[in-house]
């Protein structure tokens, strides 16, 4: 039998491949999460969950996202934007962070402006914090 992971869905929107691929490996050795999907940008990210929040069959979505803020097409904050406008179900269990190489307190204080948001994190993310995160466990920052 094997062990199954705190988190069955999560997804990374950030179009920085070196972080994505740093993250994914942290996720798949640590076991944080079953299946990830990875959005090089906003726009797809939106489009996906359009898609789902339309399929009455209601796919899994994403438990836990991470999301950077500067990315080409659709950046981080306007898929925040986009996002809270197409009305997620309510029933929607998923944690939102802000991951971004910004230390601009205007940036991080924007960013409190949205429920969805659980936190803003800076790049580079401690391995424990990950951990905390995937594990619902509280952490400090």
């Amino acid at each position: 039998m094997s062990l199954q992971s705190p988190i069955e869905l999560s997804c990374i929107i950030d179009d920085d491949d070196v972080y994505v691929n740093l993250v994914k490996k942290i996720i798949n050795i640590k076991k944080l999460s079953d299946n990830l999907i990875i959005f090089k940008n906003g726009q797809e990210a939106l489009d996906y969950s359009k898609a789902i929040f339309n399929n009455l069959t209601q796919d899994k979505f994403p438990e836990i996202i991470l999301l950077d803020l500067n990315m080409p097409v659709m950046n981080g904050w306007d898929f925040l934007k986009e996002f809270t406008a197409i009305k997620p179900p309510a029933n929607l269990k998923t944690t939102l962070y802000i991951v971004s190489s910004s230390i601009d307190k205007a940036e991080i204080e924007r960013a409190k402006e949205f429920e969805l948001v659980t936190d803003y994190l800076i790049k580079p993310v401690e391995l424990n914090t990950f951990e905390a995160i995937f594990n619902k466990a509280p952490y400090s920052a």
